[in-house]
């Protein structure tokens, strides 16, 4: 059935006109009443039998009239724009047929205007109910900028270049980058609430009253610094968000399933979430219960692309920049098997979990200490499978926080999958991944140099856990310092010492208790992907193991 929506439509603009009758030569520019105002659409798919559209909600408007120098189309919605051209395309997104009140304010010379108002029947099938549950929590909740991660702003090309057109490709911000000076820190201070009411999606944003603005929007506020800065403004008043399917330059990737949600968050009166680049429209590339990154387009540059992450957990400041006093290592300088009394093995096969097609072994054949170095050698068998090794600290060291380095080589070849991980220790009570667990490197023998820092917990896990990856040459030609640095406020990835990714930790996730090491080289599975036939054997060399707390 046909449901009916009573909107109400913004009031139109009166002239008034104040003359000087002293001045009896006083001359006023040309006024012109606009006339004729005429109001056409076409509902895109509309048939005899799809009355109301093809469900894509889009409408297209011309408006015309005689001595129009402008117009302004108030869209019934809870948007309006002003098109001076008084051709523009709309997408309506509420879910249903819904009558939707358009209102067209033509403007002439001297400001004069005319008005009318047309009622149309529009269809819109689009709907993304998760992602409002994951915004409101189905009622109300609040963002903030995830001021600790790598890349909580970032900005790249807007182009059709597949390889760097969906994350800060030019350019990433370092964890509270921005809070060092008062000309920037009014980016962290912002808190964005997303409502449902009723079957509408509503947002407020509390800037405590600056916000962070790109230097070309400075003339909005008047501002003169010439760079980016934190400006007086105000962001008070309720926005409506309509919820749209994305046509970005990402839905073009090959990959663009995964790199992108493909929703579109449309904000009326001008709203923006939390840095100013003129644009009211947000593609949301990747969101959960607590965890959102966004990708907009600069307005006056649709050449940029800007990318925000938010958090539903208030950031904090990490003081502890590092650990530095040495607890426990195993430098490897022993040859034979590796000491029993700091490793013990996962053995057998099964997949683990994550459909792998190696079976783990204790024998030398794959797990050795050689010259200084760990080697743990993945193997095609004779008969067919391949076999690897597993080596874990469980019951042996187990620890909170901390640093964490291994030196290593990683092995090369289709189909490999080398980790160097930790996994909660309390995993036989508080099954995967309620126990979290905290990969500082994985990598893929089919994706070679890109290294993989992520995190699983509930919510977030196996192919949803919150990751990052960045490129390092010759990962497998020579060895590297893979670390994480894991403190009760944040959990940050580096190799060789450049940070490619970061965590908000607190009381909300389960990072706060023991953890134990693992090193595996695994075979295929959802993240090693296809083996090469051609693989016969290849091996992680890892030089050592440090833990700093």
């Amino acid at each position: 059935m046909k449901k009916k929506i009573i909107y109400s439509i913004a009031s139109i603009l009166t002239l008034f006109l104040m003359v000087n009758c002293q001045e009896d030569n006083a001359t006023f520019g040309d006024i012109s009443t606009p006339s004729n105002l005429q109001i056409s659409y076409d509902i895109v798919g509309k048939t005899t039998a799809e009355p109301y559209g093809d469900g894509s909600g889009l409408v297209n408007f011309t408006a015309s009239a005689d001595n129009a120098i402008s117009y302004k189309f108030v869209y019934g919605d809870g948007t309006s724009e002003s098109v001076p051209s008084g051709i523009r395309q709309k997408r309506y997104n509420l879910n249903g047929v819904h009558t939707y009140s358009v209102t067209v304010v033509a403007t002439g010379k001297g400001g004069v205007a005319t008005t009318q108002t047309i009622e149309i029947d529009v269809l819109s099938n689009f709907t993304d109910d998760e992602a409002v549950q994951f915004l409101t929590g189905g009622t109300q909740k609040n963002w903030y900028v995830s001021a600790s991660e790598l890349g909580h702003l970032g900005v790249g090309p807007n182009s059709d270049n597949a390889e760097q057109n969906y994350f800060g490709y030019y350019y990433l911000a370092q964890p509270w980058e921005k809070a060092g000076s008062s000309d920037s820190s009014c980016f962290y201070g912002g808190v964005m609430t997303f409502s449902k009411v009723g079957n509408s999606l509503k947002y407020t944003q509390n800037n405590g009253g600056s916000t962070f603005f790109n230097k070309d929007f400075q003339n909005v506020v008047g501002g003169t610094a010439g760079y980016d800065f934190c400006y007086s403004y105000d962001t008070s008043g309720e926005k409506n968000v309509s919820l749209a399917p994305s046509e970005s330059v990402i839905m073009q990737n090959p990959d663009h399933l995964t790199q992108t949600r493909g929703t579109v968050m449309n904000f009326s009166d001008n709203g923006f979430m939390a840095y100013y680049v003129g644009s009211s429209s947000y593609e949301i590339l990747s969101i959960t219960d607590n965890r959102m990154k966004v990708r907009v387009i600069q307005a006056n540059n649709t050449a940029l692309a800007w990318y925000l992450t938010f958090t539903t957990i208030p950031p904090v400041q990490d003081p502890i920049a590092d650990y530095t006093n040495l607890v426990w290592s195993d430098e490897f300088n022993t040859d034979g098997a590796p000491d029993s009394s700091k490793w013990s093995y996962d053995l057998g096969a099964g997949g683990w979990g994550n459909g792998e097609i190696q079976t783990y072994t204790n024998s030398s054949d794959n797990v050795i200490v050689q010259g200084g170095n760990l080697k743990i050698t993945a193997k095609t068998q004779p008969s067919g499978g391949y076999t690897s090794a597993r080596l874990k600290s469980e019951n042996k060291f187990e620890f909170t926080y901390g640093k964490i380095e291994f030196r290593a080589k990683l092995p090369s070849g289709g189909g490999t999958w080398p980790a160097l991980w930790l996994l909660g220790a309390n995993y036989d009570t508080n099954t995967w991944p309620g126990c979290g667990e905290i990969d500082v490197m994985e990598h893929k023998g089919n994706n070679p140099n890109v290294i993989y820092g992520s995190l699983h917990f509930p919510g977030n896990s196996g192919g949803n856990s919150v990751t990052n990856n960045a490129t390092f040459p010759g990962v497998s030609s020579g060895f590297k310092v893979y670390k994480a640095i894991w403190t009760p406020n944040s959990i940050r990835f580096y190799v060789d010492n450049v940070l490619f990714h970061s965590f908000i930790n607190n009381g909300s996730v389960p990072f706060n208790h023991d953890f134990f090491l693992i090193m595996n080289v695994a075979m295929g599975g959802t993240f090693g992907g296809v083996i090469d036939p051609a693989f016969s054997q290849s091996s992680m060399e890892v030089d050592y193991v440090r833990v700093y707390q």
